[in-house]
């Protein structure tokens, strides 16, 4: 296979990226300065060797703890969980929460084979055990797998005399955190209801 051809098919992986934008990405890299192509290589390679989960919020990053777990201005009476890294980044963007995170790398999808094991639950829960949190926001996708995710959370937390809490509805059902711009959710936080 050639070179272009290769990199199409490469590019076609990425999730979005159909022939038609792999294509169009590879014959962009193709024509751009050799400068621009090898600085795309070592963003891709840095990513793949640097990054790595924070062990307190298992969030993604380069530094452990992460720089959200190092801020001495964060509330650390308040968890908020999402269930992948962007969705952070989708709340961080609005500028509106100023508490301590949790990620938990996906949702309960029995159909999917995943349970409650197969996700970052036990160390939410180990965070928890201190006594130092008093509220827990969940922030997971308004969808079938987001809501058993939130309802089974709501179930190990309330017993450790944890306020829960669900983000508002104003994210629309089957939407993603990662895709809903600012205002939108600025509103789902600031109207979130108890479980």
């Amino acid at each position: 296979m050639d070179p272009v051809s290769r990199l199409i098919q490469v590019l076609t992986k990425l999730p979005g990226i159909g022939e038609k934008s792999g294509s169009r990405l590879a014959f962009h890299i193709l024509g751009a300065p050799e400068e621009y192509a090898r600085e795309l290589a070592r963003a891709v390679l840095d990513v793949k060797e640097k990054i790595r989960l924070c062990s307190r919020c298992l969030n993604i990053t380069e530094q452990d703890p992460c720089r959200i777990c190092q801020d001495p201005n964060r509330r650390d009476e308040i968890i908020c969980v999402v269930e992948e890294p962007n969705d952070l980044y989708a709340i961080e963007k609005t500028g509106a929460f100023n508490g301590r995170y949790h990620v938990l790398h996906g949702v309960i999808s029995p159909l999917d084979g995943i349970g409650p094991d197969e996700i970052r639950i036990a160390e939410l829960l180990e965070r928890l055990r201190d006594g130092t949190v008093k509220e827990v926001i969940l922030a997971t996708n308004p969808v079938v797998e987001g809501d058993a995710t939130s309802l089974y959370l709501s179930h190990q937390i309330k017993p450790l005399g944890i306020r829960v809490t669900r983000i508002a509805r104003g994210i629309p059902v089957g939407g993603d955190l990662e895709y809903t711009d600012g205002a939108t959710l600025i509103d789902a936080l600031r109207g979130r209801q108890g479980l």
